[in-house]
């Protein structure tokens, strides 16, 4: 965590609360090991002098690298990857543990980013440089993002020649599903894991694409999946719910809500796995 949807999250929520805001008083905090943070930038303050007195004029999103677009002709671009989070706050509210940058507005607030695992990236780059840095466009679909019919998909999975799961959870062909999301869409496909790629009809495309469809724009409706030891939190703080919609994922145990079999957890490459052995072929 987080992945697609919970990035998805947060970007809607940038737009709501800071664009049009201008920053000062960057601060990024000694004694946090922040410049693991910001290894890109050698300096704290390269990294202050982009950031001061800029205004957010636009947030995007870039696979699941987040995007503030500034008035200064820079784009700040901030990797969440496994525990990163972004908070909007007050200046009087306590700083939490783990918090890497402080940014205050010149109108009231600030935005925190925190990340216990120092395994996020945070960094400034010239605009005209976004599409020229090949490291940050790695992967080849975002299902929020990029249009695409199930027929492309039917194309580009006959050509794959892999397991599903493997897929799935593969950044650098889908981006941002992970174990949660790629279980839950197999199961809402039908599919076990370990189904060939190359050996889908056209009926079940349909299925796994619907399937990916639905259930990520469902995530992003419940604000995210928060779960795990760094559970997600949106920009003020609060959880998602999707967690509480989970078919199969760290369910075994339990009555599949489909055909009311048992939900079953197998070995998968270094984890595991959950599936409905029953209603998933």
């Amino acid at each position: 965590m987080p992945e697609l949807p919970e990035v998805e999250v947060i970007r809607r929520d940038l737009e709501k609360e800071v664009v049009g805001r201008r920053f000062k008083d960057v601060e990024i905090r000694p004694g946090t090991n922040a410049m693991k943070v910001v290894a890109r930038h050698g300096r704290r303050k390269e990294l202050q002098d982009l950031l001061d007195g800029a205004k957010v004029e636009k947030i995007d999103r870039l696979g699941k690298r987040l995007l503030l677009e500034l008035d200064n002709k820079h784009v700040f671009v901030l990797s969440l990857h496994d525990a990163g989070q972004l908070l909007k706050t007050s200046a009087s509210d306590p700083i939490e543990p783990h918090t890497h940058l402080v940014l205050g507005f010149t109108i009231g607030g600030q935005l925190r980013f925190l990340d216990p695992l120092k395994t996020s990236e945070v960094f400034v780059i010239p605009s005209g440089e976004l599409d020229l840095d090949e490291g940050l466009h790695d992967f080849k679909i975002d299902p929020l993002e990029h249009q695409f019919t199930w027929q492309y998909f039917s194309t580009v999975l006959d050509g794959m020649e892999a397991p599903l799961k493997d897929l799935l959870v593969d950044e650098q062909f889908i981006v941002g599903l992970g174990d949660l999301y790629s279980d839950e869409i197999l199961w809402g496909a039908g599919m076990r894991y370990d189904h060939m790629s190359n050996k889908l009809s056209s009926q079940d495309v349909r299925r796994l694409y619907r399937a990916l469809m639905e259930i990520l724009q469902e995530a992003v409706k419940a604000r995210g999946t928060s779960h795990g030891e760094h559970p997600f939190r949106d920009l003020h703080g609060a959880p998602g719910t999707f967690q509480l919609e989970l078919k199969v994922f760290e369910r075994e145990g339990e009555a599949c809500r489909r055909c009311r079999s048992t939900i079953v957890k197998e070995k998968y490459r270094d984890g595991f796995t959950y599936l409905c052995a029953q209603c998933q072929s």
